[in-house]
Parts: structure tokens; C-alpha cells; sequence
């Protein structure tokens, strides 16, 4: 599998990309941890009134269980502590599901944030460089031998412009197909060259036949 150019300058753009992606995810995730503190936040005041109604609640059932054996009366007593313990649990209880839609509010928030952008450029990025990693993979194989050669070169006379054609031969294609050497291997480097692939060896271009 070929990962990088062959060329310096592709090879930094390359990996240069590379980093740049990774960068990318990173401060992504970095930014959605930030956005999820700040959220959760929010959940603090229902914390509180949960705490603080349960803590109520305790204390007024535990008053109300005080005054319970309070001969004739203690029934009568302990309803009002009672009734008010359940009111207080009531209360907990909101404040506990506020506290929990917002947590799953900062989840989804924060997932949201960091899952969108990094899908965004991925999407984008990662075709780009399997296309380069299949091409090159393929042009490095066909590279070491003679009939890989002949389909590079091949591939050069399809793929080309005319101009960089004409600085090969006047007739690429017939070349090609009457075997000439030297403008097959020409034709096989600025295909090469052209997927950012050195040539095997160095390839000095046709010039025009007689």
C-alpha cells in the first residue's frame, strides 16, 4: 500500500493534510467537551433543589415521626410534617429531571458539535486520499514490470493532455504499438509523475520520429 508520494512537494502536501485532519478531529473533540462543561452548568440549580428538597423532606418526615407518640394528638401532628415531606420529595423530584434533561441535552449538544465537523471534512478528505492510495498502489505494482510498463504507458496516451503527448512523440499510440522503448518508458514516467511516482529509472523523452 502506498500512503505518500514519492515527490517532496506532494509528499509534504500530503502529510502536511495529514496533520492538519488529525488537528481538526482534535479540536473538534476539545470544543465539544468545552460546549458540554458549559451546558451541565445549567443542570447545577436542579442539583440543588434536589439536594435541598430531599434534605427537607428527611428533616420534616423525621419531625412529623417525633410528634407521632404524642398521646391523642400525635396523629393529628405528624399528618402536616408528613404532607409537607411528600411536597419536599415532589420537589426533589423536578429538580432531579430538570438536572437530567439537561444532561442529556449537553450529551447530544456536545456529540452534535464534535461529530458534525469532523464528518464534514472527513467526507471530503477521505476519498481523496483512497483515490491517491489505490492509483499510486496500483502505478508502484505495474512500475516493476515490463508489461506494467506497457499499460502505464498505455494509460498516459488515455489520460494526458495532447501537449504533454506531443512532447513525447509525434505519435504516441503508434509507438506504442510498434514497441518503441524509449517513448513507452516515457510515456509509463509522466504517468507515474503525474500520480506524484518516481520512474524506476530515469527516461530521457522521445523526439519527434524522421
Amino acid at each position: 500500500m502506498k500512503l505518500y508520494a514519492d515527490t517532496p512537494m506532494r509528499r509534504s502536501r500530503q502529510i502536511f493534510g495529514d496533520l492538519w485532519v488529525l488537528a481538526w478531529v482534535a479540536i473538534s473533540v476539545w470544543l465539544a467537551t468545552k460546549v458540554y462543561a458549559v451546558t451541565m452548568a445549567l443542570a447545577v440549580p436542579g442539583r440543588k433543589i434536589e439536594s435541598a428538597a430531599k434534605s427537607m423532606g428527611d428533616k420534616l418526615r423525621d419531625a412529623g415521626g417525633g410528634v407521632d407518640n404524642v398521646p391523642v394528638i400525635g396523629d393529628k401532628i405528624a399528618k402536616p410534617f408528613n404532607g409537607a415531606g411528600g411536597a419536599a420529595d415532589s420537589l426533589a423530584d423536578a429538580g432531579r429531571s430538570q438536572a437530567e434533561v439537561v444532561h442529556t441535552f449537553a450529551w447530544w449538544l456536545s456529540i452534535a458539535v464534535a461529530i458534525v465537523p469532523i464528518v464534514m471534512l472527513l467526507s471530503m478528505y477521505i476519498p481523496l486520499r483512497l483515490r491517491f492510495v489505490r492509483k499510486a498502489s496500483t502505478h508502484v505494482a505495474l512500475r516493476d514490470t515490463e508489461s506494467g510498463i506497457d499499460l502505464l504507458a498505455l494509460r498516459a496516451i488515455t489520460n494526458q493532455p495532447l501537449k504533454v503527448l506531443s512532447g513525447i512523440s509525434d505519435d504516441p499510440a503508434g509507438d506504442w504499438r510498434d514497441g518503441n522503448q524509449q517513448v513507452i518508458r516515457a510515456l509509463a514516467a509522466t504517468e507515474l509523475r503525474d500520480s506524484g511516482l518516481k520512474p524506476k529509472a530515469v527516461v530521457t523523452p522521445r523526439r519527434a520520429k524522421s
